[in-house]
C-alpha cells in the first residue's frame, strides 16, 4: 500500500573466469586478514559486498569505522587484474 512504482535495477553479472579470480582474492585479502576479517567475515550476511564486473571491482556496504574503509581500500587496490577499484563502504554512525 502506498507503493506507486518499484524500479528493478539488478543486473546480472556476466559469467567471467577472471571476475570470479577478483572476487575469490578480494574475499582473501579482506576477510582473511586478522585485523578486519573477524569483525566482517563471520556475519550470516557479510556487511561488505564484493562486485566485479569486467574487471572492474566495486565495494558496498558498512564498516565499523574510516580505517577500516581506508585499509580495505588500500588491500583491493593491491589486488592485480583489477582496472579500477570503487569504495562505496558507508561507516556506521
Amino acid at each position: 500500500e502506498g507503493v506507486t512504482q518499484v524500479n528493478n535495477e539488478i543486473e546480472v553479472l556476466p559469467e567471467s573466469p577472471m571476475d570470479w579470480q577478483i572476487r575469490r582474492a578480494t574475499a582473501r585479502v579482506i576477510y582473511g586478514d586478522p585485523t578486519i576479517g573477524d569483525r566482517y567475515g563471520y556475519r550470516s550476511l557479510p556487511s561488505i559486498h564484493i562486485l566485479v564486473k569486467n574487471g572492474n571491482l566495486t565495494l558496498e556496504g558498512v564498516v565499523a569505522n574510516e580505517g577500516d574503509k581506508n585499509l580495505i581500500n588500500i588491500r583491493a587496490n593491491g589486488i592485480p587484474n583489477v582496472f579500477k577499484v570503487t569504495n562505496n563502504l558507508q561507516v556506521e554512525k
